[in-house]
């Protein structure tokens, strides 16, 4: 893990970004002491769609609507 203080990183921030982008991980340090650390992001899984299909139910009062009193709570009536 590579080093760095703040005032090195801020001069060379794009280039410990695109460190990290490929895997390194890079420690900002206060002095001697260590305060921070670039790390690269997991990727985000992909969504799949139906993936919940079968697993939940929405009944058919779901779709029915709202009784009078509830919607102007809704509504802020």
């Amino acid at each position: 893990m590579a080093t760095y203080t703040i005032h090195a990183a801020k001069t060379n921030l794009s280039k410990l970004v695109s460190r990290a982008e490929r895997g390194e991980e890079i420690v900002l340090a206060r002095g001697k002491d260590a305060v921070a650390k670039i790390v690269p992001m997991a990727p985000k899984p992909k969504r799949k769609f139906g993936r919940l299909k079968g697993k939940i139910k929405v009944g058919s009062e779901f779709f029915e609507p709202l009784p009078e009193e509830e919607l102007k709570l809704w509504e802020g009536r």
